[in-house]
Protein backbone atom coordinates (compact mmCIF):
# COMPACT_ATOMS: atom_id res chain seq x y z
CA UNK A 1 0.00 0.00 0.00
CA UNK A 2 0.97 3.58 -0.54
CA UNK A 3 1.67 5.85 2.34
CA UNK A 4 -0.11 9.18 2.35
CA UNK A 5 2.18 12.17 2.18
CA UNK A 6 0.10 15.09 3.43
CA UNK A 7 -3.33 16.56 2.90
CA UNK A 8 -5.04 17.37 -0.34
CA UNK A 9 -4.59 20.96 -1.36
CA UNK A 10 -8.31 21.69 -1.46
CA UNK A 11 -11.48 19.89 -0.48
CA UNK A 12 -14.89 21.45 -0.60
CA UNK A 13 -17.97 20.86 1.49
CA UNK A 14 -21.29 20.10 -0.06
CA UNK A 15 -22.89 23.12 1.57
CA UNK A 16 -22.85 26.62 0.12
CA UNK A 17 -19.31 27.35 1.27
CA UNK A 18 -16.14 25.95 -0.25
CA UNK A 19 -13.44 25.19 2.29
CA UNK A 20 -9.75 24.53 2.24
CA UNK A 21 -8.37 21.53 4.07
CA UNK A 22 -5.80 22.71 6.61
CA UNK A 23 -2.27 22.65 5.25
CA UNK A 24 -1.01 21.03 8.41
CA UNK A 25 -2.62 19.05 11.19
CA UNK A 26 -1.14 18.33 14.60
CA UNK A 27 0.91 15.18 14.94
CA UNK A 28 -1.13 12.09 15.71
CA UNK A 29 -0.55 10.02 18.80
CA UNK A 30 -1.35 6.34 18.95
CA UNK A 31 -4.53 5.60 20.87
CA UNK A 32 -4.45 2.69 23.30
CA UNK A 33 -7.01 0.00 22.59
CA UNK A 34 -9.41 -0.35 25.51
CA UNK A 35 -9.77 -4.09 24.93
CA UNK A 36 -12.77 -6.05 26.20
CA UNK A 37 -14.70 -4.73 29.20
CA UNK A 38 -13.84 -6.29 32.56
CA UNK A 39 -16.38 -4.41 34.69
CA UNK A 40 -20.09 -5.34 34.75
CA UNK A 41 -20.92 -2.06 32.99
CA UNK A 42 -19.67 -1.39 29.46
CA UNK A 43 -18.86 2.15 30.53
CA UNK A 44 -15.57 2.84 32.36
CA UNK A 45 -16.07 3.31 36.08
CA UNK A 46 -13.84 6.38 36.00
CA UNK A 47 -14.22 8.33 32.78
CA UNK A 48 -11.12 10.20 31.66
CA UNK A 49 -10.81 13.84 32.69
CA UNK A 50 -12.49 16.25 30.30
CA UNK A 51 -10.93 19.45 29.03
CA UNK A 52 -13.96 21.71 28.56
CA UNK A 53 -14.29 23.66 25.35
CA UNK A 54 -14.43 27.42 25.36
CA UNK A 55 -17.81 29.08 25.02
CA UNK A 56 -18.65 29.59 21.36
CA UNK A 57 -17.44 32.97 20.15
CA UNK A 58 -20.19 33.34 17.56
CA UNK A 59 -19.44 36.98 16.63
CA UNK A 60 -23.06 37.73 15.83
CA UNK A 61 -23.71 34.51 13.89
CA UNK A 62 -25.69 31.46 14.86
CA UNK A 63 -23.39 28.68 16.16
CA UNK A 64 -23.42 26.59 12.98
CA UNK A 65 -22.55 29.51 10.71
CA UNK A 66 -19.95 30.63 13.27
CA UNK A 67 -18.38 27.17 13.17
CA UNK A 68 -18.17 27.32 9.38
CA UNK A 69 -16.69 30.80 9.41
CA UNK A 70 -14.12 29.84 12.03
CA UNK A 71 -13.14 26.75 10.06
CA UNK A 72 -12.67 28.77 6.88
CA UNK A 73 -10.49 31.17 8.90
CA UNK A 74 -8.51 28.14 10.17
CA UNK A 75 -9.51 28.93 13.75
CA UNK A 76 -10.19 25.29 14.50
CA UNK A 77 -10.61 25.54 18.29
CA UNK A 78 -13.29 28.19 17.84
CA UNK A 79 -14.85 26.13 15.05
CA UNK A 80 -15.05 23.14 17.38
CA UNK A 81 -16.65 25.03 20.28
CA UNK A 82 -19.28 26.56 17.99
CA UNK A 83 -19.96 23.25 16.23
CA UNK A 84 -20.36 21.61 19.64
CA UNK A 85 -22.93 24.24 20.64
CA UNK A 86 -24.73 23.80 17.32
CA UNK A 87 -24.90 20.02 17.79
CA UNK A 88 -26.15 20.46 21.36
CA UNK A 89 -28.96 22.74 20.21
CA UNK A 90 -29.89 20.49 17.26
CA UNK A 91 -28.71 16.95 18.05
CA UNK A 92 -30.61 15.51 15.07
CA UNK A 93 -29.03 17.92 12.57
CA UNK A 94 -26.25 16.24 10.50
CA UNK A 95 -24.73 19.59 9.49
CA UNK A 96 -23.73 20.31 13.07
CA UNK A 97 -22.09 16.92 13.59
CA UNK A 98 -20.32 17.22 10.25
CA UNK A 99 -18.86 20.58 11.31
CA UNK A 100 -17.70 18.96 14.54
CA UNK A 101 -16.04 16.22 12.53
CA UNK A 102 -14.27 18.73 10.31
CA UNK A 103 -12.95 20.75 13.27
CA UNK A 104 -11.90 17.64 15.20
CA UNK A 105 -10.08 16.27 12.18
CA UNK A 106 -8.27 19.57 11.62
CA UNK A 107 -7.16 19.48 15.26
CA UNK A 108 -5.83 15.94 14.91
CA UNK A 109 -8.53 14.47 17.18
CA UNK A 110 -9.22 11.68 14.77
CA UNK A 111 -11.04 9.21 17.02
CA UNK A 112 -13.54 11.89 18.02
CA UNK A 113 -13.83 12.93 14.37
CA UNK A 114 -14.75 9.35 13.43
CA UNK A 115 -17.66 9.44 15.89
CA UNK A 116 -18.85 12.85 14.72
CA UNK A 117 -18.96 11.76 11.09
CA UNK A 118 -20.55 8.44 12.01
CA UNK A 119 -23.33 10.26 13.85
CA UNK A 120 -23.91 12.66 10.94
CA UNK A 121 -24.10 9.78 8.46
CA UNK A 122 -26.36 7.78 10.75
CA UNK A 123 -28.76 10.72 10.63
CA UNK A 124 -28.38 11.17 6.87
CA UNK A 125 -26.41 8.54 4.89
CA UNK A 126 -26.44 10.84 1.84
CA UNK A 127 -25.01 13.89 3.62
CA UNK A 128 -22.37 15.04 1.13
CA UNK A 129 -20.37 17.20 3.55
CA UNK A 130 -20.01 14.24 5.93
CA UNK A 131 -19.18 11.80 3.14
CA UNK A 132 -16.43 14.13 1.92
CA UNK A 133 -15.03 14.68 5.39
CA UNK A 134 -15.15 10.98 6.26
CA UNK A 135 -13.49 9.97 2.96
CA UNK A 136 -10.69 12.45 3.63
CA UNK A 137 -10.34 11.35 7.25
CA UNK A 138 -9.99 7.65 6.46
CA UNK A 139 -8.11 8.05 3.18
CA UNK A 140 -5.68 10.86 3.98
CA UNK A 141 -5.50 11.80 7.66
CA UNK A 142 -5.39 8.31 9.15
CA UNK A 143 -2.59 5.80 8.50
CA UNK A 144 -3.06 3.61 5.46
CA UNK A 145 -4.54 0.22 6.34
CA UNK A 146 -6.95 -2.02 4.48
CA UNK A 147 -9.84 -1.11 6.81
CA UNK A 148 -9.18 2.63 6.59
CA UNK A 149 -8.64 2.58 2.83
CA UNK A 150 -11.76 0.49 2.19
CA UNK A 151 -13.88 2.88 4.25
CA UNK A 152 -12.38 5.85 2.42
CA UNK A 153 -13.21 4.24 -0.92
CA UNK A 154 -16.80 3.43 0.09
CA UNK A 155 -17.40 7.00 1.28
CA UNK A 156 -15.72 8.47 -1.80
CA UNK A 157 -17.71 6.32 -4.22
CA UNK A 158 -21.00 7.12 -2.50
CA UNK A 159 -20.27 10.83 -2.52
CA UNK A 160 -19.07 10.76 -6.13
CA UNK A 161 -22.29 9.14 -7.29
CA UNK A 162 -24.47 11.59 -5.37
CA UNK A 163 -22.48 14.60 -6.57
CA UNK A 164 -22.75 13.42 -10.18
CA UNK A 165 -26.51 12.94 -9.78
CA UNK A 166 -26.83 16.49 -8.42
CA UNK A 167 -24.77 17.93 -11.28
CA UNK A 168 -21.94 19.22 -9.06
CA UNK A 169 -18.94 18.44 -11.26
CA UNK A 170 -16.35 20.02 -8.97
CA UNK A 171 -17.53 18.10 -5.93
CA UNK A 172 -17.69 14.87 -7.94
CA UNK A 173 -14.08 15.47 -9.01
CA UNK A 174 -12.99 15.86 -5.40
CA UNK A 175 -14.67 12.58 -4.50
CA UNK A 176 -13.07 10.97 -7.57
CA UNK A 177 -9.63 12.10 -6.40
CA UNK A 178 -10.21 10.66 -2.94
CA UNK A 179 -11.43 7.47 -4.59
CA UNK A 180 -8.25 7.32 -6.69
CA UNK A 181 -6.13 7.69 -3.55
CA UNK A 182 -7.96 4.91 -1.74
CA UNK A 183 -7.95 2.64 -4.79
CA UNK A 184 -4.19 3.06 -5.23
CA UNK A 185 -3.66 2.24 -1.58
CA UNK A 186 -5.83 -0.86 -1.98
CA UNK A 187 -3.89 -2.06 -5.01
CA UNK A 188 -6.80 -1.38 -7.37
CA UNK A 189 -4.74 0.52 -9.91
CA UNK A 190 -7.20 0.31 -12.82
CA UNK A 191 -9.93 1.92 -10.72
CA UNK A 192 -7.42 4.50 -9.46
CA UNK A 193 -6.51 5.37 -13.05
CA UNK A 194 -10.16 5.76 -14.03
CA UNK A 195 -10.94 7.98 -11.03
CA UNK A 196 -7.84 10.13 -11.52
CA UNK A 197 -8.69 10.65 -15.20
CA UNK A 198 -12.21 11.61 -14.19
CA UNK A 199 -10.89 14.08 -11.63
CA UNK A 200 -8.48 15.60 -14.14
CA UNK A 201 -11.37 16.54 -16.44
CA UNK A 202 -12.50 19.06 -13.82
CA UNK A 203 -9.26 19.83 -11.98
CA UNK A 204 -6.89 20.03 -14.93
CA UNK A 205 -3.21 19.78 -14.00
CA UNK A 206 -3.78 19.49 -10.25
CA UNK A 207 -0.58 17.81 -8.94
CA UNK A 208 -2.55 15.60 -6.55
CA UNK A 209 -4.51 14.19 -9.47
CA UNK A 210 -1.37 13.88 -11.61
CA UNK A 211 0.40 11.98 -8.84
CA UNK A 212 -2.40 9.45 -8.34
CA UNK A 213 -2.55 8.90 -12.10
CA UNK A 214 1.23 8.41 -12.27
CA UNK A 215 1.13 5.86 -9.45
CA UNK A 216 -1.71 3.97 -11.14
CA UNK A 217 0.22 3.85 -14.43
CA UNK A 218 3.28 2.53 -12.61
CA UNK A 219 1.26 -0.14 -10.81
CA UNK A 220 -0.32 -1.17 -14.12
CA UNK A 221 3.20 -1.61 -15.60
CA UNK A 222 2.62 1.13 -18.17
CA UNK A 223 6.18 2.16 -17.56
CA UNK A 224 6.80 4.70 -20.33
CA UNK A 225 3.64 6.64 -19.48
CA UNK A 226 4.51 6.48 -15.78
CA UNK A 227 8.02 7.77 -16.44
CA UNK A 228 6.67 10.77 -18.33
CA UNK A 229 4.11 11.47 -15.61
CA UNK A 230 6.61 11.31 -12.75
CA UNK A 231 9.12 13.44 -14.64
CA UNK A 232 6.55 16.24 -14.73
CA UNK A 233 6.21 15.99 -10.94
CA UNK A 234 9.92 16.26 -10.08
CA UNK A 235 9.69 19.95 -9.12
CA UNK A 236 6.43 19.64 -7.17
CA UNK A 237 7.00 20.44 -3.50
CA UNK A 238 4.70 17.73 -2.14
CA UNK A 239 5.26 14.94 -4.65
CA UNK A 240 8.82 15.56 -5.83
CA UNK A 241 10.49 13.06 -3.51
CA UNK A 242 8.07 10.33 -4.50
CA UNK A 243 8.51 11.17 -8.16
CA UNK A 244 12.29 10.70 -7.75
CA UNK A 245 11.71 7.36 -6.00
CA UNK A 246 9.44 6.04 -8.74
CA UNK A 247 11.75 7.24 -11.48
CA UNK A 248 14.58 5.39 -9.73
CA UNK A 249 12.50 2.20 -9.72
CA UNK A 250 11.74 2.63 -13.40
CA UNK A 251 15.37 3.26 -14.34
CA UNK A 252 16.45 0.27 -12.26
CA UNK A 253 14.14 -1.90 -14.35
CA UNK A 254 15.91 -0.62 -17.47
CA UNK A 255 19.29 -1.54 -16.02
CA UNK A 256 20.34 2.12 -15.73
CA UNK A 257 21.63 1.60 -12.21
CA UNK A 258 23.77 4.75 -11.89
CA UNK A 259 20.89 6.99 -12.98
CA UNK A 260 18.54 5.08 -10.71
CA UNK A 261 20.82 5.52 -7.70
CA UNK A 262 20.97 9.28 -8.33
CA UNK A 263 17.18 9.46 -8.11
CA UNK A 264 17.09 7.17 -5.03
CA UNK A 265 19.60 9.49 -3.36
CA UNK A 266 17.57 12.59 -4.22
CA UNK A 267 14.39 10.99 -2.84
CA UNK A 268 16.20 10.24 0.45
CA UNK A 269 17.50 13.81 0.63
CA UNK A 270 14.07 15.33 0.05
CA UNK A 271 12.16 12.97 2.35
CA UNK A 272 14.45 10.93 4.62
CA UNK A 273 11.57 9.72 6.79
CA UNK A 274 9.70 8.27 3.82
CA UNK A 275 12.77 6.88 2.10
CA UNK A 276 15.38 5.64 4.58
CA UNK A 277 18.42 3.77 3.25
CA UNK A 278 17.37 0.29 2.05
CA UNK A 279 18.25 -2.76 4.15
CA UNK A 280 20.02 -4.37 1.21
CA UNK A 281 21.90 -7.51 2.26
CA UNK A 282 24.50 -9.15 0.03
CA UNK A 283 22.98 -11.96 -2.02
CA UNK A 284 24.52 -14.80 0.00
CA UNK A 285 23.56 -13.24 3.32
CA UNK A 286 20.01 -12.63 2.11
CA UNK A 287 19.78 -16.26 0.95
CA UNK A 288 20.83 -17.40 4.43
CA UNK A 289 18.01 -15.37 5.98
CA UNK A 290 15.53 -16.94 3.57
CA UNK A 291 16.81 -20.41 4.44
CA UNK A 292 16.51 -19.66 8.17
CA UNK A 293 12.92 -18.52 7.66
CA UNK A 294 12.14 -21.69 5.70
CA UNK A 295 13.66 -23.90 8.39
CA UNK A 296 11.53 -22.19 11.05
CA UNK A 297 8.23 -22.87 9.26
CA UNK A 298 5.76 -25.29 10.86
CA UNK A 299 6.12 -28.91 9.69
CA UNK A 300 2.91 -28.84 7.64
CA UNK A 301 4.14 -25.84 5.64
CA UNK A 302 7.55 -27.38 5.06
CA UNK A 303 5.75 -30.50 3.81
CA UNK A 304 3.63 -28.46 1.38
CA UNK A 305 6.79 -26.78 0.09
CA UNK A 306 8.40 -30.13 -0.64
CA UNK A 307 9.53 -30.09 -4.26
CA UNK A 308 8.67 -26.39 -4.63
CA UNK A 309 11.89 -24.41 -5.14
CA UNK A 310 12.22 -21.08 -3.31
CA UNK A 311 14.50 -18.73 -5.22
CA UNK A 312 15.75 -15.17 -4.80
CA UNK A 313 15.65 -12.43 -7.43
CA UNK A 314 16.40 -8.73 -7.13
CA UNK A 315 13.18 -7.38 -8.70
CA UNK A 316 10.27 -8.98 -10.58
CA UNK A 317 10.66 -9.83 -14.25
CA UNK A 318 8.31 -8.11 -16.67
CA UNK A 319 6.96 -11.46 -17.88
CA UNK A 320 5.89 -12.37 -14.34
CA UNK A 321 4.24 -8.99 -13.79
CA UNK A 322 2.33 -9.06 -17.07
CA UNK A 323 1.18 -12.67 -16.92
CA UNK A 324 -2.19 -11.81 -15.40
CA UNK A 325 -4.83 -9.15 -15.95
CA UNK A 326 -4.48 -6.76 -14.24
CA UNK A 327 -0.69 -6.89 -13.99
CA UNK A 328 1.09 -7.39 -10.69
CA UNK A 329 2.67 -4.44 -8.91
CA UNK A 330 6.37 -3.90 -9.68
CA UNK A 331 6.95 -3.59 -5.92
CA UNK A 332 5.66 -7.04 -4.94
CA UNK A 333 7.79 -8.71 -2.28
CA UNK A 334 7.31 -12.28 -3.45
CA UNK A 335 5.52 -14.40 -6.02
CA UNK A 336 4.06 -17.89 -6.25
CA UNK A 337 4.16 -19.33 -9.74
CA UNK A 338 1.96 -22.23 -10.81
CA UNK A 339 -1.32 -23.87 -9.78
CA UNK A 340 -2.17 -24.41 -6.11
CA UNK A 341 -1.90 -27.77 -4.38
CA UNK A 342 -4.63 -30.10 -5.57
CA UNK A 343 -4.66 -28.78 -9.13
CA UNK A 344 -2.71 -30.66 -11.80
CA UNK A 345 0.76 -29.55 -12.85
CA UNK A 346 1.45 -30.19 -16.52
CA UNK A 347 4.58 -30.15 -18.60
CA UNK A 348 3.23 -27.03 -20.32
CA UNK A 349 4.05 -25.19 -17.11
CA UNK A 350 7.75 -26.06 -17.51
CA UNK A 351 10.02 -28.55 -15.77
CA UNK A 352 9.04 -27.02 -12.42
CA UNK A 353 5.38 -26.09 -12.46
CA UNK A 354 5.30 -24.60 -8.95
CA UNK A 355 7.85 -22.24 -7.47
CA UNK A 356 8.21 -19.36 -5.02
CA UNK A 357 10.44 -16.34 -5.48
CA UNK A 358 11.26 -13.53 -3.04
CA UNK A 359 12.61 -10.17 -4.22
CA UNK A 360 15.73 -8.95 -2.46
CA UNK A 361 15.66 -5.28 -3.46
CA UNK A 362 11.90 -4.81 -3.06
CA UNK A 363 12.08 -6.31 0.42
CA UNK A 364 15.07 -4.11 1.29
CA UNK A 365 13.06 -0.98 0.43
CA UNK A 366 9.92 -2.08 2.28
CA UNK A 367 11.49 -2.07 5.78
CA UNK A 368 13.46 0.22 8.08
CA UNK A 369 15.76 -2.21 9.91
CA UNK A 370 17.46 -5.58 9.71
CA UNK A 371 14.96 -6.95 12.22
CA UNK A 372 12.02 -5.78 10.09
CA UNK A 373 13.64 -7.32 7.03
CA UNK A 374 13.92 -10.72 8.69
CA UNK A 375 10.29 -10.54 9.79
CA UNK A 376 9.10 -9.42 6.37
CA UNK A 377 10.90 -12.33 4.71
CA UNK A 378 8.95 -14.65 7.01
CA UNK A 379 5.63 -12.94 6.29
CA UNK A 380 6.30 -12.96 2.55
CA UNK A 381 6.95 -16.69 2.61
CA UNK A 382 3.74 -17.25 4.58
CA UNK A 383 1.86 -15.19 2.00
CA UNK A 384 3.22 -17.21 -0.91
CA UNK A 385 2.55 -20.49 0.88
CA UNK A 386 -1.03 -19.26 1.25
CA UNK A 387 -1.22 -18.95 -2.55
CA UNK A 388 0.31 -22.42 -2.85
CA UNK A 389 -2.56 -23.66 -0.70
CA UNK A 390 -5.15 -21.91 -2.86
CA UNK A 391 -5.85 -18.68 -0.95
CA UNK A 392 -6.29 -15.43 -2.87
CA UNK A 393 -4.99 -12.00 -1.88
CA UNK A 394 -8.18 -10.91 -0.12
CA UNK A 395 -8.27 -14.06 1.99
CA UNK A 396 -4.62 -13.57 2.89
CA UNK A 397 -5.21 -9.92 3.75
CA UNK A 398 -8.03 -10.95 6.06
CA UNK A 399 -5.50 -13.12 7.92
CA UNK A 400 -3.02 -10.27 8.20
CA UNK A 401 -0.76 -11.56 5.41
CA UNK A 402 -1.17 -8.71 2.97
Amino acid sequence: MLRRFGLLCFLCVASACKREVPAETPAKSAANSPGLPTAPSHHPSRPPPVEPLAVCDARGLDPLDAARAAYDAREYDRALSCAAEASARAPDEPDAHSERGAALSALGKFEDAKLAYARALALDPDHLDSLLGAAHLYGVSLPSSRDNDELAFVYAERGRQLARESGDAELAAQFALLGAMAANDLGEAQIALERSEEASEERGSDPDVAYEKAVALFELCRFKEAQDAFTRLLTDDEHGAHAHQHLALLLEREGKLADAEAHFKKARELSPDDFPPPQLLPEKEFRREVDRALAALPPDMRKDLGGVPVTVEDIPKADDLLEGDPPLSPTILGLFRGPPIGEPCTTEDGPVCRSVVVYRKNLARAVNSREELVEQIRVTLLHEIGHLRGEDDLELAARGLE
